[in-house]
């Protein structure tokens, strides 16, 4: 039997560890673990005095400055809390400007002087740390002789535990700023744009009469596309270990043509790793609702419930690491890479995100009656308005080298921003438009054809998977976002893009009103005018289609197909002056985001591009120059001649992807950028192309990497 079928079998081959939920009785309250491993309210609420609580959850509720004297009873409320559960260390838990998380662990432990040891932690350790801001990307904010940063608590984000096979970890939620006070995460410019959006929309509501409201938030509930391959496969991929990625597969006779796989019966390998990895996720509060086959091969999703955008932002990032640690338990991969597999859908991170008051009232929730619904037509008025006007900033929040393979194909949303209303809310917004009333269709059903089955309320419009930024009931569906990002920072965007709009209609509703214009024919006034302006960005096509882009390029849309192209957006004059005016960050903050983007964008195709050509060089040439020997061997002329052409073609290609990968100009920034774009992505695609015309030639014993027909359909 062949090398790789011996490994096929192997890979295979699984026994359940019985880790996960078992057979417990779930109905039995004591089972339930769902919060176990999360400092929550009704934990702080057994452990604290009642007026810290209450001003614990005030903070929490209405955003209210947190008195720092209270820190020590908090501080020592949670340490009591950790190490019931075990813990012996905690760490300050904060998200730089990697897109990953951050943690340094310091014990609760320190020695009594009698030759033993007490556990302490007080409020300053809780409210503030010390990690090292110049070795952290800070886009020159730091430099690395100016090392002081600082970790601020969020107490906002509750602290949770992670378990470990020895013991566990307090992480406690925190902000990272650099010693002269800027932003060097994802969470500063987060809680900042939630505050800038509550501001603008409390002032939106009072003009529409609402005295309750005090706060509104904004939710999201993130959808992760991910894929799962057997750990035997991934190790024996360079390209998977180092990049995440194959930068080598020819296309297998089978992909996801059949459309087998979606919403298929889950595997049991899988679905036993799905049990464990909800049940982790359950214990730190994560409200994971949904599982599913997705559509390639081997491509699975996960999907929470709604949540306030800065805990759900944060759950995001717990999601992708309890998922990847939890995955190698039953022998398999967790990959988050945007385009994994060449030729097979990628995975996005699909952003459901919405407006919700703290009386609990939904924002963007149409009602029975939208066109009568003066409150939804103003504030999705506003959105609309938002994603027109700030479309290339919006394109570039969610740009990233794994987007460029992704965004435009067939499984993903254009890199065309455009909004998908639905026919019932288009027809409603395009009659305002012209002034002109249109009532809102009835509910409908939809008969199915037989008694036995029930008629279902018909939706008042259809879904459209190619729109990267759809109307979905009560919500707006960001679909662009990439799988392994950071949801925060597209949600900081979003967030500032519509507390400007909605404070520009909030200023034109006051003049109306103090003009006296009754409140319905303002708000009519204001979204006919605004709708006529921006209806551009909705469409209900097929976005996918050549036509559309087309279409979009008449309309006057944005079309970047590249991180180099979307990049400059984040420094814009007016992306600048948004950003300053709304207090979420300065224009030395933005322009570090741009530095460190650009930055990460070349290193990593420069990691990209030194693995392909050491495979192309070290692994798929011997295996060519082998097959080569054989066939001459065998002394069939026309497998001679097909096999040295390709041969001679590798080797070119890979020379000139090693001069490519040695004759970097001079330049920084975007210009090197731009480099790794034009010149070495080119140079690595040539290689490709020619190892994977080999590799379907190569004798089967002799070809080195595990192949796509393996890695995607061994469950």
């Amino acid at each position: 039997m062949p090398r790789t079928r011996i490994h096929n079998v192997s890979a295979a081959q699984w026994s359940a560890n019985g880790d996960a939920l078992g057979t417990r009785d779930l109905t039995e309250l004591t089972n339930e673990s769902f919060g176990a491993n999360v400092f929550s309210a009704a934990e702080q609420r057994k452990r604290l005095p009642k007026h810290v609580y209450s001003q614990l959850r005030a903070t929490v509720a209405r955003g209210e400055e947190l008195d720092t004297s209270l820190a020590d009873m908090v501080a020592q409320a949670m340490k009591d809390w950790a190490l019931e559960k075990g813990a012996t260390h905690y760490t300050h838990w904060f998200q730089p400007l990697t897109g990953l998380t951050a943690e340094k662990h310091d014990s609760f432990y320190m020695p009594a002087g009698d030759g033993t040891a007490i556990a302490d932690f007080s409020g300053k350790e809780l409210i503030q740390g010390e990690p090292d801001a110049s070795s952290f990307p800070t886009g020159g904010i730091r430099a690395t002789f100016e090392a002081r940063g600082y970790t601020a608590w969020d107490p906002t984000s509750p602290a949770f535990l992670l378990e470990n096979p020895n013991g566990a970890l307090l992480c406690i939620p925190t902000a990272f700023a650099s010693w002269t006070g800027e932003a060097l995460d994802h969470k500063i410019p987060l809680l900042r744009s939630m505050d800038a959006l509550s501001s603008a929309a409390i002032r939106a509501l009072r003009l529409l009469g609402e005295q309750a409201p005090q706060r509104v938030f904004t939710t999201v509930g993130p959808e992760q596309e991910y894929f799962l391959i057997d750990e035997q496969y991934y190790f024996e991929r360079p390209d998977l270990v180092t990049c995440g990625r194959t930068l080598f597969g020819a296309k297998p006779p089978k992909g996801h043509e059949l459309d087998d796989h979606y919403f298929g019966s889950i595997p049991e390998r899988i679905l036993a790793y799905m049990l464990e990895t909800e049940l982790e996720l359950g214990k730190l509060g994560v409200p994971v609702k949904t599982r599913h086959n997705e559509v390639a091969p081997n491509q699975y999703e996960i999907a929470p419930v709604f949540e306030g955008t800065n805990i759900g932002c944060d759950h995001q990032m717990l999601t992708m690491q309890v998922m990847q640690n939890v995955a190698r338990k039953y022998g398999l991969v967790c990959l988050l890479h945007e385009k994994p597999f060449a030729g097979v859908n990628g995975s996005g991170k699909h952003n459901n995100w919405s407006m919700s008051t703290d009386a609990g009232e939904n924002l963007l929730e149409p009602g029975d009656t939208p066109h009568e619904n003066l409150s939804f037509l103003f504030f999705a008025g506003a959105v609309i308005e938002a994603v027109d006007s700030y479309q290339e900033l919006l394109r570039a929040s969610i740009a990233s080298p794994g987007q460029d393979f992704r965004l435009g194909a067939n499984e993903a949303p254009p890199a065309i921003i455009s909004i998908f209303l639905g026919e019932e809310l288009e027809r409603i917004f395009g009659a305002i438009a012209e002034g002109k009333t249109s009532p809102s269709k009835p509910g409908s059903f939809l008969g199915l054809g037989t008694p036995v089955l029930p008629q279902l309320p018909l939706h008042s419009g259809d879904r459209n998977r190619t729109s990267p930024f759809a109307f979905t009931g009560n919500k707006f569906e960001f679909r662009a976002l990439g799988s392994s990002m950071s949801p925060a920072w597209p949600n900081t965007v979003l967030n500032t893009i519509v507390a400007e709009t909605i404070d520009r209609l909030s200023g034109e509703l006051e003049a109306q009103l103090k003009g006296g214009a009754t409140l319905e024919r303002a708000i009519l006034a204001i979204v006919k005018d605004s709708y006529a302006k921006h209806s551009r960005i909705v469409f209900a096509g097929d976005g996918y289609s050549e036509e559309w882009h087309a279409e979009a390029a008449r309309r006057g849309l944005a079309n970047l197909r590249s991180t180099t192209e979307a990049l400059p957006w984040l420094v814009e004059d007016a992306t600048v002056k948004l950003f300053e005016k709304h207090k979420v960050l300065s224009k030395r903050e933005l322009e570090a985001r741009y530095e460190v983007a650009s930055e990460q964008y070349t290193t990593t195709v420069n990691i990209e591009a030194e693995t392909a050509a050491s495979i192309a060089r070290t692994l798929v040439l011997p295996a060519a120059l082998r097959h080569l020997a054989l066939v001459k061997e065998a002394g069939v002329e026309r497998l001679v001649a097909e096999t040295q052409e390709l041969v001679e073609s590798l080797v070119a290609a890979i020379g000139e992807l090693e001069r490519a990968n040695s004759s970097h100009p001079h330049v920084e920034g975007l210009e090197h950028a731009k480099y790794m774009r034009d010149t070495v992505l080119p140079a690595m695609g040539a290689v490709r192309e020619v190892a994977d015309k080999l590799e379907r030639i190569i004798a089967d014993d002799l070809w080195p990497l595990p192949k796509y027909s393996e890695m995607l359909f061994i469950k």
